[in-house]
């Protein structure tokens, strides 16, 4: 089914990702994002070690997100609780899953016009070889 149609224009569809990156809106991004409806912004992030309440401080920041999917490259893991607690306190539902999920999910959300965000991995992490 093809979503686009259904969105306005100036959302941030993602329309693509692979080994390296994501093309979201037309635009193509290397390594990690975080993606919003209004905008896409690039995520320090390399591996899952380093995603934390810090890493993931800009969705806190960018307001208004009352779900955040995690895609965490080729797997998908459990959220620790550490990391749970504080979003929960913000009102804010955390959910992992792989990275093709969550581009998926958040497509469709987005095309339901939900507030969410997305903090994607690629499916596999670039290395000094990738250019």
């Amino acid at each position: 089914m093809e979503l686009t149609p259904l969105l306005r224009a100036d959302r941030q569809v993602i329309e693509r990702y692979g080994a390296s990156g994501f093309r979201v809106a037309g635009v193509v991004y290397r390594g990690a994002i975080l993606v919003f409806p209004d905008c896409t912004l690039p995520w320090a992030a390399a591996s899952t070690a380093v995603i934390s309440w810090e890493s993931l401080a800009p969705v806190v920041e960018h307001g208004g997100v009352q779900i955040l999917l995690l895609g965490l490259g080729r797997t998908m893991g459990a959220i620790p609780r550490d990391l749970r607690t504080p979003f929960r306190a913000a009102g804010i539902v955390l959910e992992a899953m792989d990275t093709g999920a969550a581009c998926r999910t958040f497509n469709v959300l987005l095309a339901e016009d939900r507030r969410v965000a997305a903090a994607l991995l690629p499916p596999r992490q670039l290395s000094a070889d990738d250019g």
